[in-house]
Parts: C-alpha cells; structure tokens; sequence
C-alpha cells in the first residue's frame, strides 16, 4: 500500500490547488534547505546551482517566482510543454544582473533570446523527481528547443564525491549545487529532500544607510548599515566594485550578501556583498 505522511499530502494538495488556479506564488514552490555534512546524500542527484531568475511555466504562460506574469517573446516559450514546467531563466555562469534587466521589462524583446530557460522539476507531475524530470525530458527529446533545456543530473557517490563537484563548478565560476533525492515528492515550501551545497551561505538585508568611506574610499561608500528580517542589524564592508562604493545600494533596497555561519549574536560572520536583489519586484 502506498503511504504518505501528512506533510506530503498537504504539499500534493497545494500543487494540484495551483495546476487548478493557474496561478504561482512563492510560498507555493518546492525550495531547498541548505546542505549539512550530517546528512548523507549517498545516492542523490546533484547538478549545478544555476544563478538565474526561476521561473513557472504553467502550460500557456511564464510567471516569474512571486507569481508576476513574464512577458517572453514567442520564440522563446514556442517549444514549451502544455504542462507546468519549473526552472531557470539563465543568461551563462556571472549574468544574474543582465538576466534580471532582461526578465523585469514589460513588453517582450529579443534580449529574452541571450536566455535558456533550464528546467528542473515538473510541479503537477505524480511520483519522486526522477519520474517528474523524466516526463519533461522526454517531451524535449520529441520536441527539441533552441531556447530550454532540462538540466542534467548526476548521483552522489559519496561526501568526497559531492566535494570534488562542487569544487569543479566553483572553479568555472559557478555558484554551488542542488541535491535531491531521487524519490521525493513535490512539496510546497522548503524540503529537507532539496538542497542547496555551498562552501559559503547566503542571505537577504534591506539597506538602512550608506556609511562614508576612509581612506581609499573617502569621499564614497565605506560600509553599509543593514537589517536581517529578524531586526539583527550589522554593517558590510567588502564585496563592492569600485562602481558600487561610487553609486551604492539605496536605502530600502533589498541586497544579497554572502557568509559564513553566524556568531552566538546572530550576527553573520565575514559578511560580503554579492548584489542588490533586482528580482524582488518580478
């Protein structure tokens, strides 16, 4: 007899509620928690992290990860499947910010055409993720596109293997791996049976202030003063373009930084800017 938990059931619910609507929002979305040594993942399949935007094929049109509607080209979305499709609008390894200029504006142009659209699940599918991913594979196998592809994914041999890959990827200037067990459902919200593998974390401040630098940076940004949605407020000091400490962050705006771990404070350690979150508003 098949089995599934309540959590399971309640994720399977609210894919089938959103196939119905037609609608993606967020909190709807299978997403990853962050890799641990503790957990083995003997078995997974790991691929590579893509820093893209994600974006929700429904079958007829493209929303982006909040839910807003994108506005692609024909000839973009042309060779799509008429099921629910999910992945990454991605320019190439270091794009996120051109990716981001391309994906926000309202009237479709052929800068959509610099994009893939690389695919890694299939929502309102039955069965674990390989049966999901191999429906979507073979679709494009049948009907190949210029513009998607679904990404490859290779198992997990061991902890030394997983590093070696992740170490491969970063070298080429990738920013990590996704893990997933083979067998798992589709679960709205964040699953212990996704991961995402880094030898740094990530997270999201909104800019308080733009602190004046010394030095060589007198007269432009030294730090910015920020806040964690739990209200820790530190500042970060590293990570700018001689560009960004010229014309930094706006108070308000929502940035990406990265670290590595936090003190007992909660205050994340050796904090870096990566970029200012353009994708907030899609």
């Amino acid at each position: 007899m098949l089995y599934l938990n309540l959590e399971k059931i309640v994720g399977l619910l609210l894919c089938c509620g959103l196939l119905l609507s037609g609608q993606i929002h967020a909190a709807e979305l299978m997403l990853p928690n962050v890799y641990s040594e503790q957990v083995d993942v003997r078995g997974w399949l790991m691929s590579e992290k893509l820093d893209g935007l994600r974006g929700y094929w429904d079958g007829q049109r493209l929303f982006s990860k909040h839910g807003h509607p994108l506005n692609p080209p024909q000839e973009f979305i042309r060779g799509l499947p008429d099921f629910s499709i999910e992945g990454e609008l991605w320019g190439g390894r270091g794009t996120f910010e051109q990716t981001a200029s391309i994906v926000k504006r309202k009237q479709p142009h052929d800068g959509w055409l610099q994009l893939k659209f690389a695919i890694f699940d299939v929502p309102g599918a039955p069965g674990g993720f390989t049966q999901r991913i191999e429906i979507v594979q073979n679709w494009f196998d049948v009907h190949p596109s210029i513009y998607a592809f679904v990404i490859p994914q290779t198992p997990v041999k061991n902890s030394d293997h997983l590093q070696q890959e992740l170490q491969r990827i970063e070298r080429l200037g990738g920013e990590g791996l996704i893990v997933r067990k083979p067998d798992a459902f589709y679960i709205a919200g964040r699953s212990t049976e996704i991961l995402k593998v880094k030898n740094y974390q990530d997270a999201e401040a909104t800019v308080l202030a733009a602190l004046p630098g010394k030095g060589r940076n007198e007269g432009r940004l030294g730090s910015l003063l920020v806040q964690m949605d739990d209200g820790t407020q530190f500042k970060i000091g590293t990570g700018f373009s001689d560009a960004e400490r010229e014309n930094p962050p706006a108070v308000g705006e929502v940035i990406t930084f990265k670290h590595y771990g936090k003190y007992q404070s909660g205050i994340p350690k050796f904090p870096a800017f990566l970029r200012v979150r353009e994708d907030q508003a899609l």
